[in-house]
């Protein structure tokens, strides 16, 4: 009993804690919107009475760091200029009557002015501003400071860079393009969360997750010894660089390579590393991504590497050998475009800030030229008798009556995977609860073995 009180203040903190994050995100929101409004309506008082303007005579407040919007402004140092666009494109979904006095019309045409920029919202009623309509509120009619303040818009510039804004279809600079939110901008102004990416030809990445804890994961002890200085890495990376002085000489990225057999948790470990440390893990299948469009590869490719520094994500590339095996001479075109492929490729993961680890099932498959670019190799065996008695124990429910299964008999003669063991177990667990029984059946058991050794050509 005390143990669940203790849970349920434990959970009662952390929502009174998430509210209070939200109510001084709202209250951050609330003053920032106030300077959006105040810019406004004194710019368009200027525009009609034909004054000169500086928005500079016009600074943004101060806000707790605390806040959403306030870290998400620090994070990324955004600039006045910069602030007026995201609060502008913030506008939209939470005080779109702040833009509503863009909508009036020239008398003398029965038009909207033109210098006011925006387009209609098709999703809502309402104004969606440009950068035209940023342009209008920095610069007023000073044609330098407008190009000063256009530059901010550019694709390589923080804004669309960092995928703060939805950048345009078109490749071409616009100043018509409107001030729409990202999507993980969003979702991180309003709420401080991440949105969750889904796999398509233009993110070739997958989110990996996991029921399992750490605890059930069942490895060699050299195994986790080594994943414990990976471990250590992500933990203190950066007392290591900043607090140690060894920026100089360490790059913040860290590059590991797990190498076994088929189902030995290579891919488990992987998620799991994730859930420990907070870390979303995202799997790309590189034997799945190669384009027959020379350039499309790397663009979408480029897309991942930028939301995973963006938001801290672990990488986790399956099927390593698919590139990354040793090279062959050039022959066709299609050589040439896989020896792109492999050039970006080596070159992104070398510059990449994150954890990314690569996955294969032989060290042998990698070019010795990538494998000395990896600060660990980790070897991921097929588990020994013990192991092998623990994964048989875990892996069964509770409500399973195992009375009928030598279980010494089953882990000595059988030496399969942590994949093959819970593939067995599956079957014999839905055979019994087909049949309205807990207990297990040898026979079933027997067959879930035959069922595997036959996948890798194997009789029983």
């Amino acid at each position: 009993m005390k143990t669940e009180i203790l849970q349920f203040a434990e959970v009662a903190s952390q929502a009174e804690a998430e509210t209070s994050l939200i109510e001084l995100n709202s209250a951050a929101l609330e003053v920032e919107l106030d300077w959006l409004k105040q810019v406004i309506e004194n710019r368009i008082g200027n525009y009609f009475d034909s004054q000169h303007w500086q928005f500079e005579t016009f600074p943004p407040p101060q806000h707790p760091s605390q806040s959403y919007y306030g870290h998400f402004v620090t994070q990324y140092r955004l600039s006045p200029s910069q602030r007026l666009a995201l609060i502008m494109a913030l506008a939209i979904e939470i005080e779109p009557q702040i833009l509503d006095i863009f909508q009036v019309k020239n008398k003398k045409y029965d038009l909207p002015y033109a210098e006011f920029g925006g387009l209609l919202n098709h999703n809502r009623p309402g104004f969606l501003p440009t950068v035209q309509t940023a342009l209008f509120l920095l610069a007023g009619d000073d044609p330098q400071a407008k190009l000063s303040a256009l530059r901010l818009f550019e694709p390589a510039q923080t804004l669309f860079f960092e995928d703060i804004l939805k950048a345009g279809d078109s490749s071409d600079h616009s100043i018509h393009w409107p001030l729409k939110l990202s999507e993980d901008s969003r979702q991180h102004l309003l709420y401080g969360t991440q949105s969750q990416q889904n796999y398509s030809a233009h993110f070739p990445a997958t989110l990996l997750q996991t029921e399992y804890n750490w605890e059930d994961l069942v490895l060699s002890s050299v195994t986790e010894e080594h994943l414990q200085e990976l471990e250590l890495w992500l933990q203190h990376r950066e007392d290591f660089l900043k607090h140690w002085g060894m920026s100089k000489s360490h790059n913040r990225g860290y590059k590991a390579l797990f190498y076994g057999p088929p189902g030995t948790g290579k891919s488990l470990t992987a998620t799991l590393l994730g859930k420990r440390l907070n870390q979303p893990v995202y799997r790309i299948d590189l034997s799945q991504i190669v384009s027959k469009y020379i350039g499309e590869t790397e663009k979408n490719l480029e897309r991942v590497f930028q939301k995973a520094h963006k938001q801290q994500w672990i990488l986790f590339f399956d099927e390593a050998d698919a590139l990354f095996g040793k090279r062959t001479n050039v022959n066709t075109s299609n050589d040439r475009h896989a020896n792109q492929e492999v050039a970006y490729l080596l070159q992104r993961i070398e510059s990449c800030e994150n954890l990314v680890i690569l996955a294969s099932n032989l060290k042998d498959n990698i070019d010795e030229a990538f494998l000395r670019r990896f600060q660990s190799i980790i070897h991921f065996p097929n588990p020994d008798l013990e192991e092998r008695k623990r994964l048989w124990q875990q892996g069964f429910s509770k409500q399973a009556d195992l009375s009928e299964i030598n279980m010494r008999k089953l882990v000595d003669e059988y030496e399969l995977s942590g994949a093959e063991i819970n593939n067995i177990i599956r079957y014999c667990s839905l055979m019994a609860i087909d049949q309205k029984t807990k207990v297990i059946s040898p026979r079933d058991v027997l067959n879930g073995l035959r069922r595997e050794k036959m996948k890798s050509g194997q009789l029983l």
